[in-house]
């Protein structure tokens, strides 16, 4: 699977463009199968490197890299998949309830 389409960079905000925003919108999902990691990109810089929220164990907005999202492959063989179906969403609806 394409993990990073045309279509998808296109719509990705460059890096710092949402900083000022009280509530960013991610635009694209990635997860990994088996597991409770997701990355949700709000920004990238055209390269390699995303801004966003990351939720596993705990949650965080940081910098993830598509290269390592990537080279990453679990137990069985699986690597980090888009979810086709996510439409862009502002974080407030994402982030877990505290």
């Amino acid at each position: 699977m394409q993990l990073l389409t045309a279509s998808i960079r296109e719509q990705l905000p460059a890096l710092y463009a949402q900083e000022h925003c009280s509530d960013a919108i991610a635009y694209v999902k990635f997860f990994m199968p088996s597991s409770d990691m997701t990355w949700y990109a709000t920004e990238f810089d055209g390269e390699d490197t995303f801004f966003g929220l990351v939720q596993g164990q705990e949650e965080e907005l940081g910098y993830f890299s598509l290269s390592e999202l990537q080279e990453v492959r679990n137990r069985f063989g699986l690597g980090i998949e888009r979810d086709l179906s996510f439409a862009p969403t502002p974080l407030s609806k994402l982030r877990r309830e505290k």
